[in-house]
């Protein structure tokens, strides 16, 4: 098949957040999309497990786009993070961000991320569990304080953005893939196209 061939076939993409870090992840594949916010009920059910939550907001925010855009490729996903068993919210203030930084000093924190692509041209569904461990080092009062005030990361899960400075606070991450951590599981999404039939990076799509 020739890239001219694999590039008239290749249906429109919709990135279904409107969340900028997820844009700027996708934006690494070099695909033209549009995205669209997914109008749903997050809610968790009682006694669900963050992994299966994930998966099933996933899913979700991607069939409410099914009818909207009928040939299209349709990629949603969803993340909770979790310590010591429990979901990890945004802090909002720097007050509850210094708390839960305080809380993470020599722990670990889980992130679980689900990927849907929905294919609608062809009627095919895929989906993906990404999940990312977060080690952090001892850390100090006055470099919780320090790094808060730098970054103000307080519309984050974790109260920290690991893809800017909030990397001097881990000692290690156990993932396949960086990018989960931020919101896109990017190499699970490049082996998703590849089921698909398109072979990433394609030129002028």
């Amino acid at each position: 098949m020739t890239t001219a061939q694999t590039i008239n076939r290749l249906p429109p993409i919709v990135l279904g957040s409107t969340s900028p870090f997820r844009k700027n992840l996708l934006d690494k594949l070099h695909l033209n999309f549009i995205q669209d916010a997914p109008d749903i009920d997050e809610t968790p059910f009682k006694d669900e497990m963050p992994a299966e939550m994930v998966l099933r907001l996933a899913n979700a925010k991607a069939e409410v786009f099914k009818e909207k855009y009928p040939a299209h490729i349709i990629i949603t996903s969803d993340q909770c993070a979790v310590f010591d068993n429990q979901p990890i919210g945004k802090p909002h203030t720097f007050e509850n961000a210094v708390n839960q930084l305080k809380q993470f000093s020599n722990q670990a924190i889980t992130f679980y991320t689900g990927l849907v692509v929905l294919n609608t041209s062809s009627g095919k569904h895929y989906q993906y569990l990404d999940t990312t461990k977060v080690f952090f080092r001892e850390l100090s009062n006055d470099v919780i304080h320090n790094y808060l005030t730098i970054e103000e990361p307080f519309n984050c899960a974790g109260s920290f953005k690991s893809e800017d400075l909030g990397v001097t606070l881990f000692n290690k991450i156990e993932s396949r893939d960086p990018n989960a951590l931020i919101g896109l599981p990017l190499m699970a999404l490049t082996d998703i196209f590849y089921e698909m039939g398109y072979a990433l990076p394609i030129l002028n799509n």
